[in-house]
């Protein structure tokens, strides 16, 4: 499954990564930023990936300006 990182700002590309480059960062770290250019149906599929391993994983969209479209999904991978 391949996953698009957030930006680090508004006119740079994002960063296409495998779930694999997920799991092996997770023991440095727990929460990762990813763009809103990922459906929603592939954030959910992410989520359900990680809870059928047995952890659990929080998500949420975090809006950063006034527009509908300017949000990002945090996601907290216990």
């Amino acid at each position: 499954m391949k996953l698009k990182l957030a930006r680090t700002s508004l006119k740079s590309k994002p960063k296409i990564v495998e779930i694999e480059e997920i799991v092996e960062q997770m023991p440095d770290k727990s929460i990762f930023y990813f763009d809103k250019e990922n459906s929603h149906k592939d954030i959910i599929d992410m989520v359900n990936y990680f809870e059928e391993k047995g952890h659990n994983v929080y998500m949420r969209e975090v809006k950063y300006g006034l527009n509908e479209d300017e949000y990002i999904y945090e996601v907290h991978i216990i």
